[in-house]
């Protein structure tokens, strides 16, 4: 999730080449996932999975700790835990764990938000215009933007604002791993509206603007910050108790897994400990949450199945719509759902979310066809994080598999 911005107009092509460490995609998972590893499965032959065999070799080496978790067709939930919190407490991982999921919070915000909207509390249509306080300056193009561009990152605005002290809050970062986003926490982010100019095409930008943006949006709105939403409307409907924009009073904070360097920070030794970071205003539903491996299932899961929630189903089949669709010309251009992106693999659609902050990496993705699910936490800053879409393809190279093994043979 917490990435500069590719573009930093006016500044020394030197300082730009800082910014470039941390450019991606909209989605920032790698542009191919892993080709699926045949299974080589005897039909008829009862063999039990070996996850150090079914995944890539590579994922015992790419943080101190990860947690796989999977759903498969049938419903079962599987876990596959690696490594340890940090070398100081050395605790084991397992899927109640809790990790910092960056971006991943802002799934969680928009489908609160797409509550909201089932509700008729909101609209999608909504304007900034009328969705703030009209103390507020807005340029003209900033008037014109509507509650789903914000959630599906086609507003246009940039990533973060483009200014000398953002860069300069970043450079610090790539040597101390510290958090560069003071700005948007605060209150102070609704100005970078006065002078916002819409790019000349409506392509998908992935913003942390915006959804500090949407923070603001939906506190002047309800009355409640975006955090409370997503506990009253989404955590507690689901029954997801390790899940918290407050980690600190949760039980299991202190045996947390610890943030490391990876990737990134730049000039930080891969494996040191980098610094939590911590948001206590408009960036808490854009990237302030800690979660574990379970309950991200059961998120997922809701995803698969209904809940028994009319309203809370409707938000998230509006969740799963893709609003842009792909550019088959640049493949660094996914289809953009709300929050959620979907990247399509022959007859597979793969609909996921992913997130980077501080020393950790996430993933979550749903393959609504096959009823299938996994979900990727580690406490390493890795850009290598296509390890969820492998594992999707792999269990659909399984299924098939079965199905020919289960299919008649011709005489």
């Amino acid at each position: 999730m917490m990435q500069p911005h590719c573009r930093l107009a006016g500044l020394s092509t030197l300082l730009l080449g800082f910014t470039l460490v941390g450019c991606g995609t909209l989605s920032n998972v790698a542009p191919e996932a892993e080709a699926p590893q045949k299974a080589q499965r005897v039909c008829g032959a009862s063999q039990a999975r070996d996850i150090n065999q079914w995944l890539p070799t590579m994922v015992e080496q790419q943080s101190p700790a990860m947690v796989v978790g999977v759903i498969e067709a049938n419903g079962q939930r599987h876990y596959w835990h690696f490594g340890v919190t940090d070398s100081e407490h050395q605790y084991p991982v397992d899927e109640h764990t809790l990790f910092a999921v960056g971006s991943l919070s802002k799934g969680m915000t928009a489908e609160a938000t797409a509550v909201l909207v089932a509700q008729g509390r909101l609209h999608w249509s909504d304007t900034l215009e009328t969705l703030l306080p009209p103390s507020v300056p807005l340029s003209d193009d900033a008037k014109k933007i509507t509650l789903l561009q914000l959630v599906t990152h086609t507003s246009g605005l940039p990533r973060q604002n483009m200014d000398l002290p953002m860069l300069t809050a970043f450079i610090r970062y790539l040597g101390n791993g510290e958090n560069f986003y003071a700005h948007l926490d605060s209150d102070d982010v609704v100005n970078d509206l006065a002078d916002f100019s819409k790019p000349h095409n409506d392509e998908p930008r992935y913003s942390n603007l915006g959804y500090a943006v949407l923070d603001y949006v939906l506190r002047y709105q309800t009355g409640q910050r975006a955090d409370q939403l997503v506990q009253s409307l989404i955590f507690d409907p689901l029954n997801l108790r390790n899940s918290s924009f407050t980690p600190q009073k949760l039980r299991s904070y202190p045996q947390r897994a610890i943030g490391h360097a990876g990737s990134q920070p730049k000039f930080v030794p891969r494996g040191q400990v980098v610094p939590d970071w911590q948001f206590h205003g408009n960036m808490l539903g854009a990237g302030g949450l800690y979660t574990d491996t379970a309950d991200l299932l059961t998120f997922a899961a809701a995803h698969l199945d209904s809940t028994g929630d009319q309203t809370l189903d409707k938000a998230i089949n509006d969740t799963m719509q893709i609003y842009y669709p792909h550019n088959n010309e640049r493949r660094d251009k996914e289809a953009a759902n709300i929050a959620w992106v979907t990247d399509t693999y022959g007859e597979q659609a793969i609909t996921y979310q992913v997130g980077y902050i501080g020393g950790y990496s996430s993933y979550i993705g749903i393959d609504r066809v096959n009823h299938f699910a996994v979900v990727v936490l580690q406490n390493s800053f890795t850009w290598q994080n296509n390890l969820g879409h492998s594992v999707l393809r792999q269990m659909l190279e399984e299924k098939q598999q079965a199905a020919t093994c289960r299919a008649p043979t011709a005489a």
